[in-house]
């Protein structure tokens, strides 16, 4: 008999919620086979049988929270070497049977992430085709649906959207108003807690400035395509203010640090954590030793974390640690913005969006690609002065690309 238990989950994370179970009790499993995900704020996972046997008992059903260490499920090894589907042992006294063909299709390949989908669309994925020799994409899965959705009824009809309730309103009219109630992720209800948590606890603090991008405009126009040729991936900004950030760090070590009781955790490695936002919500895989990596190196490694945050693919490691967080709301088309911590870090940096203005250079005024800076930081053990300072160094660097080479 082998129990199925809860595992470390990473950096600060305790407790999980179980989401879909793949087996039932009475199922025969193999080593290593699914048998349930589990899902945080970070990372979605699925949990797999230690040894060959039978799912004995579920102990926490679906929806239920767990925390590290909980005893999930139970399975009962398989006795003298018979196959996992011989749950019982054949008579010999009767005529075998010919055996049947194999007609079995093949075991659907898929994320927890598309899963859920599915399940949420209410569609069996072994019914989806997919190119990828059956590994189901979230592609997939919105292809299916949208070419088999029903016609919307006419408002006529008195049909109303699936999951949509309505309560009377107190207007002269007594109309109805469509109202949707849904349920929170794991991973939304954790991130609404962390971010009410650090303004709690931290004395937070931003400080803002902004930056000429017509330096590094310049560069990435004359450089991008032998830069492309050279290492397949494209020069984007976050090489740029990565390098920025970490040279920085080395110059105000205190914004690369942690609090612990009354000591500070001052941090000489530099593992950059870069904010991504996905479906489920925004989550923060690093880059580790990222002053150790070039331009080139910094691009494939954020694109590659990227892709892997908005598949649901990242594992625990790419989510743990990290002492220094880069945020980028201009892809949004964001002007301005005070990003909140990233606890326990005590410093993030966030980006904005490019635009052109006007501003006094030598006595003219000149429109130019500017930049809004902002730098949130724990007060506690980062004095004003200090994150100013730390600030009008990285927009130094910025407008001075050449310099970042220097620094690296």
């Amino acid at each position: 008999m082998s129990t199925i238990i809860v595992p470390e989950l990473g950096e600060s994370v305790t407790e999980a919620t179980v989401g879909n179970w793949l087996k039932k009790v009475g199922d025969a499993v193999a080593a290593g086979e699914a048998l349930v995900e589990l899902e945080t704020d970070k990372v979605n996972l699925e949990i797999t049988a230690n040894e060959s046997g039978q799912l004995t008992s579920i102990n926490h059903e679906s929806g239920s929270v767990v925390n590290v260490g909980d005893v999930l499920a139970e399975v009962s090894a398989l006795s003298g070497g018979a196959s996992k589907s011989a749950a019982v042992p054949a008579t010999p006294d009767l005529p075998k049977a010919p055996a049947a063909p194999p007609s079995d299709p093949p075991e659907v390949r898929a994320t927890p992430d598309v899963r859920r989908l599915a399940r949420a669309q209410g569609v069996n994925l072994e019914e989806i085709p997919s190119p990828q020799k059956g590994r189901i994409t979230r592609e997939d899965v919105t292809s299916y649906v949208a070419s088999n959705q029903p016609e919307t009824p006419s408002p006529s009809t008195g049909q109303q959207a699936v999951g949509v309730l309505t309560k009377p309103t107190n207007s002269p009219l007594g109309s109805e108003r469509p109202l949707e109630r849904v349920r929170m992720s794991r991973r939304r209800i954790t991130i609404a807690r962390r971010l009410v948590d650090a303004q709690h606890t931290a004395a937070m603090l931003t400080t803002f400035n902004e930056v000429d991008m017509s330096a590094i405009l310049d560069v990435r126009r004359r450089r991008k395509d032998r830069f492309y040729d050279k290492h397949g991936i494209r020069l984007g900004f976050m090489s740029f203010f990565t390098k920025a950030a970490i040279a920085a760090l080395k110059a105000y070590p205190r914004l690369n640090a942690e609090i612990e009781g009354d000591e500070m955790l001052l941090k000489h490695f530099y593992d950059i954590g870069v904010a991504v936002s996905t479906e489920g919500g925004l989550v923060v895989p690093v880059v580790k030793n990222a002053d150790r990596l070039n331009f080139a190196e910094l691009e494939k490694h954020i694109s590659a974390l990227a892709l892997k945050a908005r598949q649901n693919t990242l594992s625990l490691d790419e989510l743990q640690g990290g002492s220094f967080t880069i945020t980028n709301g201009g892809v949004f088309g964001s002007l301005l913005s005070t990003p909140i911590l990233n606890a326990p870090q005590v410093g993030i940096l966030g980006m904005h969006k490019i635009e052109e203005r006007p501003i006094a250079m030598n006595g003219q005024v000149v429109v130019r690609p500017m930049m809004y800076l902002a730098l949130s930081y724990d007060h506690r053990i980062v004095d004003g002065s200090e994150a100013v300072r730390f600030l009008v160094t990285i927009k130094e660097l910025l407008e001075d690309p050449e310099s970042l080479l220097l620094e690296g």
